[in-house]
């Protein structure tokens, strides 16, 4: 049996970067990855946006962590070269009934530390967004794009400089808690088995079924996971507008089918929202019409022939159908009581934005 101090369970974004601030905390760290490569899920299938940490409850972890995360991650890609552009947004309400909406936003802004949030009228809007409809705008300045894949390239790569390690095709099938530490059985329960002292649980989209895994685990401490697929259609030819456009929000906790660009400046819309049981990334053509209807009440002009499928995503959350959206859930050993496993449920938007602080959280947390 090999003992390593520390293991990370999943190479997406969250995991990658919890992976890098523990190996740069002196701790040694070994990556396991059931995929072929880091990222193929939600980490890269999402909108790549940088987001300023005005739409999450007051207080709430993803708050703290995504205005905190922000920050951090603009600092970081203007010293490692990685692709961004602080392009802006606009958040739209395109009635006079969906201003409270907007409203409800900027008050969270400001509870979040968020001061920036310009209010234009629809005029001041259709000037900076001519193809624009709308009565009021928010606008959030600090919001923006990323080559999520170059950031994720960068995380793993530091990791790596402070030691770290990745196994690929590692799927973890069991974990034990023992007096030495914590056995984990990969590729089956006859295959390698590894201990470690420390157990950081990001498996994204299985994190439910890892900590299933783990023996006596006491199952009050594992949320319901339920999958939550969002697809995205783009738009051949050049971008209706030069910033991001969010339509206000509808209840529920979904921010709606949005516009946001590529790095390149093309035009992508999405992402909607359906409940499914499997994990399957198919676009249906079909989710045109709908995704058309919903643009065009901030886009008029739209031209549905240029929208084409582009790909799909799916968010691993801890809310179901008609409940509201729920924060991050990273428990611990003072937590669930298991000593040296932490692990990480819903973690979702503002994931991406947030992975630099929660990087530095989980580590502190399993020191």
């Amino acid at each position: 049996m090999n003992d390593v101090d520390c293991i990370v369970v999943g190479a997406g974004v969250i995991g990658l970067a919890a992976a890098r601030s523990l190996a740069r905390g002196g701790r040694e760290v070994i990556i396991l990855e059931c995929e072929r490569h880091f990222g193929m899920h939600t980490s890269s299938r999402n909108s790549e946006v940088i987001h300023a940490g005005i739409h999450y409850e007051p207080h709430s972890l993803k708050a703290r962590m995504c205005v905190a995360g922000r920050d951090l991650l603009y600092g970081y890609c203007a010293e490692r070269g990685i692709s961004h552009r602080r392009c802006g947004k606009f958040t739209v309400a395109t009635t006079e009934t969906q201003l409270a909406a907007l409203e409800k936003i900027e008050a969270n802004a400001r509870a979040n530390g968020v001061f920036d949030l310009e209010w234009l009228e629809g005029s001041e809007a259709r000037r900076a967004e001519p193809e624009l409809e709308c009565v009021r705008a928010l606008s959030s300045p600090s919001t923006g794009i990323i080559d999520s894949h170059s950031f994720m390239q960068s995380l793993l790569a530091d990791a790596e400089a402070n030691g770290a390690n990745i196994a690929y095709g590692a799927k973890v099938t069991s974990l034990r808690a023992t007096g030495g530490g914590i056995e984990i059985a990969i590729n089956g329960e006859s295959a390698a088995v590894v201990r470690a002292r420390t157990v950081v649980n990001s498996a994204g989209l299985q994190a439910d079924r890892v900590a299933a895994s783990i023996r006596d685990f006491p199952a009050q401490f594992i949320p319901k996971v339920s999958f939550a697929k969002g697809s995205y259609f783009a738009l051949s030819g050049a971008s209706p507008f030069s910033r991001l456009v969010y339509p206000a929000p509808p209840p529920g906790g979904h921010l709606g089918i949005h516009m946001t660009l590529d790095l390149g400046g093309a035009a992508r819309f999405g992402p909607d929202s359906e409940w499914v049981q499997s994990l399957n990334y198919a676009v249906d053509p079909q989710r045109r019409v709908l995704f058309a209807e919903a643009i065009r009440q901030y886009w008029p002009g739209l031209p549905e022939a240029k929208l084409y499928p582009a790909y799909a995503g799916i968010r691993p959350r801890i809310s179901g159908p008609g409940e509201a959206a729920r924060d991050f859930c990273i428990s611990g050993p003072e937590d669930h009581g298991v000593a040296g496993v932490v692990n990480l449920f819903g973690m979702e938007s503002p994931g991406l934005t947030a992975s630099l602080a929660l990087g530095e959280y989980i580590a502190a947390m399993a020191d």
